[in-house]
């Protein structure tokens, strides 16, 4: 291409001269390299420069690695052991103990949650715990007041999931709570404008249609056959629905007042588990107040519902630090993983018979997930220049060409 001589100010001179050095550090898990720039104009060096550039060593690759493979291992744990065991836990109460309360449940995670959540900011504080709740909660009221809204939908969220696994098979709630994807898709396009890309809502579709095929499949556990009637199916698939809205708005509506925000993710917590507390304490009283009064709030509690209430409490744990060190394809990959493992052990341990409507419907979920969560490709176009090169001229002067 062609170029032209003029004067060239020292910002736009290039490197004529590059050392580097690696020197291991012992303090952390990276070394430090060690890079000499020398910059040249009109053949002569005007400067030299030092920069530092932290490069991470392969153990410290290979401990992350083990970190966000064990969360991913331990997030689909998560998913299917919860759904399992609160089905089972549904559905074989023995004869003499009454059902536990759902909402008794979701109150005593929502307990759990912060007390965990404290710890950890303890913690990370150095124990100063009052000083940070003091700071962000006694002092910002406008902030919580903003997140009682979500802190609400969640504690609705929560008790619909118990009603759900008490109508539907675990296999086919968790297909159905794909829904979330959806919905959470709806509320950004009109809450935050923002514009998915054709292949998204290809996906969405794609995804809807699995769903409807699985809820029409007929499909369902020993329980379901003798237990739950059509009547009972409908109540579980409208308490997923109704799961998915919720779910799919309280995140949008999060995203919307919290954009931008420095506060930590243990903090958020805290903050919005203090209104979730007090919501889920008002429902139990507003909702099973009559039974409360006859067998208390603990009554029909047994060591297996205690470890789903401490598994759905460890499960805010489990996602963020999935959130820390995984990738979106990898938790897209426990979902569908999930699916399909819950699908097996159901069909072992529950007599789950599904039919092979449920099977393509199913497929088309598992897909409809990767698809929408793949990244995008970007077209491919004619580089451009963007970075000027000084050569040294024979005359004095500073020769400045493009690189292409």
């Amino acid at each position: 291409m062609s170029t032209r001589n003029e004067e060239t100010p020292d910002t736009n001179a290039a490197d004529h001269g590059v050392e580097e050095q690696v020197i291991p550090s012992s303090t952390n898990g990276t070394n430090t390299k060690k890079r000499t720039k020398t910059i040249i104009k009109a053949g002569k060096v005007v400067k030299k420069k030092l920069v530092k550039r932290k490069v991470p060593k392969k153990g410290a690759n290979a401990q992350d690695k083990l970190i966000k493979y064990s969360a991913l291992f331990l997030l689909v744990g998560q998913m299917v052991g919860l759904v399992l065991l609160m089905r089972y836990t549904r559905t074989n109460q023995a004869p003499d103990q009454p059902l536990y309360l759902a909402s008794s449940a979701v109150f005593i995670m929502e307990c759990m949650k912060f007390f965990i959540c404290c710890c950890v900011i303890a913690y990370q504080s150095g124990g100063n715990l009052m000083g940070e709740l003091q700071e962000h909660i006694i002092n910002s009221p406008m902030e919580m007041v903003k997140l009682c809204v979500p802190s609400l939908l969640y504690t609705i969220q929560n008790n619909l999931l118990y009603l759900a696994l008490t109508n539907l098979d675990a296999a086919t709630y968790q297909v159905c709570y794909q829904l979330k994807i959806l919905t959470t898709a709806v509320f950004s396009a009109l809450l935050l404008q923002r514009k998915f890309s054709p292949r998204k809502w290809a996906s969405l579709v794609i995804l809807t249609i699995g769903v409807a095929i699985v809820q029409v499949s007929g499909s369902g556990d020993k329980h379901a056959k003798t237990v739950a009637d059509a009547s009972h199916r409908f109540v579980g698939l409208a308490a997923v629905l109704c799961a998915a809205c919720t779910s799919g708005f309280a995140g949008v509506y999060f995203e919307k007042i919290l954009k931008g925000s420095q506060t930590t993710l243990w903090l958020r917590n805290v903050q919005m588990g203090l209104p979730s507390i007090v919501i889920a304490f008002c429902t139990i009283y507003s909702k099973d107040g009559k039974a409360v009064a006859e067998h208390g709030m603990l009554g029909g509690f047994s060591s297996m519902v205690w470890t789903v209430v401490v598994v759905q409490a460890a499960g805010g744990l489990i996602v963020a630090v999935v959130v820390k060190y995984a990738d979106n394809v990898l938790k897209v990959f426990a979902t569908s993983f999930s699916i399909i493992i819950s699908c097996i052990i159901s069909a072992i341990f529950f007599e789950f018979h599904a039919t092979m409507l449920f099977i393509v419907g199913a497929g088309l979920v598992v897909s409809a997930t990767v698809m929408y969560s793949a990244p995008e490709g970007r077209s491919r176009t004619a580089r451009k220049p963007v970075l000027p090169v000084v050569l040294p001229s024979t005359n004095g002067a500073a020769r400045k060409t493009l690189v292409m």
